[in-house]
């Protein structure tokens, strides 16, 4: 019989933060894997640059660059949230659907909003 994998040690100060700092990196090379977390970024390496053009101030620029940012965060708990109802079971469960469709609706509904916000500045800037 095979003894469960040992959590971590505690970490403290520096150490901690170094740690935090790599298990960060590991999930953004986690999510890189997902093709629409790929296709997001490639978008979004257009977008961000162009929030500088677009924006009428530092806000505006700001709030493009954070609406663009939204959907990567979104994205990457909607795939958090889909791995760890993958880990309980490949069997079919209402409440797994449930979580996968609501964590779904959390990215639709973001994508919107960035998108929403992305029309209406382009709009305002083509009319100049």
């Amino acid at each position: 019989m095979t003894r469960p994998p040992e959590p971590p040690p505690k970490r403290h100060g520096v150490l901690r933060l170094w740690h935090a700092l790599r298990y960060s990196w590991d999930g953004l090379r986690a999510g890189w894997r997902e093709p629409a977390l790929r296709q997001e970024l490639v978008l979004g390496a257009v977008l961000l640059p162009a929030a500088w053009w677009v924006g009428r101030d530092a806000v505006h620029v700001a709030l493009l660059a954070l609406s663009v940012v939204a959907v990567w965060v979104v994205e990457l708990l909607n795939t958090a949230v889909e791995s760890v109802v993958d880990r309980i079971g490949p069997e079919w469960h209402p409440l797994a659907k449930r979580a996968k469709d609501m964590g779904s609706a959390a990215v639709l509904l973001t994508l919107l909003a960035s998108g929403g916000l992305w029309a209406w500045s382009l709009w305002a800037w083509w009319r100049g």
